[in-house]
This record gives C-alpha cells, structure tokens and sequence, in this order.
C-alpha cells in the first residue's frame, strides 16, 4: 500500500510543481531547468558511480565488508533514475542523492533497521602468511585436512584364471 500511494503522490506533486515553476518564469525557463538538471545530474551520476565502483573493488581487494560502498553504488544508481526522471521533486531527491554525507546518513539509518546476516569470509595464503577476513570464526567449527588411509580393498574369493567356462573355446 505505500508503494502504490507513492506511485499516485510523487506525479501530483510533480504536475503541481509543474504548474507553480511554470506560472513563475514561463514554460520554455522550466522545461530548460528540466534538461539542464537532467545534463548535470548525468554527468555526476557517472562520476559518483565510476568512484562507487572503484570503492567496492577496493573493498575486496582489502578483504573487506562491501556493503557500504554498494549501497552507495545503489543510491547513486536511484539518483541517476531520478534526475532523469522529469520533474522537480525527483530532481531534488536525486541530487540530494549524490551528496555523500546525505548517503551516509541514509546507509545508517536503513542499517538500523534491516538486520542482514553477513556470509563474508575468507581464508588464504597469501606471500607465506595466512589470512582471515570476515565474521567472528564459529568455535563449534574444526577447520582441517584429511587422507584417506583405507588399503586397497582385495576380493574374498579366488578369481579364476583362464576361461570363464560360459564360453566354448
């Protein structure tokens, strides 16, 4: 139900910025307004994004948690829909969207209140040293190497040598 009166409030406040902006400095001023957020927002949604998506590298290259930088990575993305999304509102909150500080807050304030299981870990040799990255390590887990020792195992009965006898020679 709040997605659906979203998806009837945001158009209203829209056309109802439409009519405000555009009975203030006419209709050719808006729909210039229009373009040039569009122009902008775009230019700085690739920049923010190309930043996002070197920040989630680094993130696994330092063998940490990515979950901060893709959720910026998934603002940003939101952002670029809103700026090309014509209207008002939606330009708003998609620049808002692009400021870092505005994306940090949002990032704590949904981490407050979604609670995500992390399954982030690695184990490794790397340059002689070992290496453990993630989650504290369950006790009730025994990390270890094994061989199979069992001989070979040898029939119980003597194998006949020559013809089986169901053929005739």
């Amino acid at each position: 139900m709040p997605l659906l009166l979203l998806f009837i409030a945001i158009p209203l406040i829209e056309i109802g910025l439409f009519i405000q902006v555009g009975g203030l400095i006419g209709l050719w001023p808006t729909l210039l307004i229009v373009l040039v957020t569009a122009i902008i927002g775009s230019y700085l949604v690739k920049q923010q994004g190309l930043q996002a998506l070197n920040q989630v590298a680094d993130s696994f290259n330092r063998l940490r948690n990515p979950a901060e930088p893709m959720a910026h990575g998934a603002m940003i993305l939101l952002a670029g829909a809103l700026l090309l999304t014509p209207g008002f509102f939606t330009d708003t909150v998609g620049f808002l969207l692009l400021v870092p500080g505005i994306r940090s807050w949002a990032f704590r304030e949904l981490r407050k209140r979604v609670n995500v299981q992390s399954s982030f870990t690695v184990h490794g040799n790397m340059g002689g040293r070992d290496f453990h990255a993630g989650p504290t390590r369950d006790d009730s887990v025994i990390d270890g190497e094994f061989e199979d020792v069992t001989q070979d195992k040898r029939p119980t009965h003597q194998v006949p040598k020559g013809p089986s006898g169901w053929t005739k020679h």
